[in-house]
């Protein structure tokens, strides 16, 4: 498990943020305060609250090729 915190201030961020993590075979979920959502979840991604910090939580192995596409996100 891996834990890295991101923004996401637009709403083109949250489609692409989707649709990166949608090619994903590990999961990652998404964490802001004390609510957890699927990150391959739009509407559950539109149910936080995007003005703070978010944090992704990736399962899996060979993640480095996602963790790289992250960084455009990284606080």
């Amino acid at each position: 498990m891996k834990v890295i915190s991101i923004r996401l201030t637009e709403i083109n961020q949250v489609r692409e943020f989707v649709e990166l993590t949608s090619k994903c075979e590990f999961d990652v979920d998404l964490v802001s305060d004390r609510y957890t959502v699927d990150a391959k979840s739009l509407l559950g991604i539109y149910s936080l609250n995007l003005s703070n910090p978010l944090q992704v939580v990736i399962y899996g192995d060979n993640t480095e090729d996602f963790e790289k596409a992250l960084e455009k996100y990284k606080i």
